[in-house]
């Protein structure tokens, strides 16, 4: 069976890291998603979906992405039941992220909580430094 989903969206509000009770890193948003089509004269419609990501994503996500910032989201759509205080059966569908990433060009300001190196843990370099010349490069492309 095939269980993908691909979004992309902005941030309602900050995501917020917290812990489950044996210490694993856990931390829910919403995107807001504009739907594709909209019927000539209409006002765009969005969609809100609930995301949970965990463990380093969930803190690389706490850490570098706030509100109303676009990202883009990868994982898989899971349903679950729940009774509610009224001991009335709930149902939610929520999608749970396997990679998160910056879908827009980096913002000015410095991410929320830096761990000291400027370094983000999925890979890119944020200590402020541009690409650099390589020495001898001629910028003459081979085709």
């Amino acid at each position: 069976m095939l269980n993908k989903a691909i979004l992309m969206g902005r941030l309602t509000a900050d995501p917020e890291l917290r812990k489950t009770q044996n210490g694993t890193s856990v931390t829910s948003f919403t995107l807001a998603v504009n739907r594709s089509y909209t019927r000539s004269g209409e006002q765009p419609q969005t969609d809100f979906i609930d995301i949970v990501a965990w463990r380093n994503t969930a803190e690389f996500v706490s850490r570098y992405f706030v509100k109303g910032q676009l990202v883009a989201v990868e994982g898989q759509i899971q349903t679950r039941t729940w009774e509610d205080k009224n001991g009335q059966k709930r149902k939610s569908v929520e999608v749970v992220a396997s990679e998160v990433f910056f879908a827009e060009p980096k913002r000015d300001s410095q991410p929320r909580h830096d761990n000291g190196g400027g370094f983000d843990p999925a890979g890119a370099d944020l200590s402020g430094n541009e690409f650099a010349a390589l020495p001898g490069d001629d910028n003459d492309l081979p085709f």
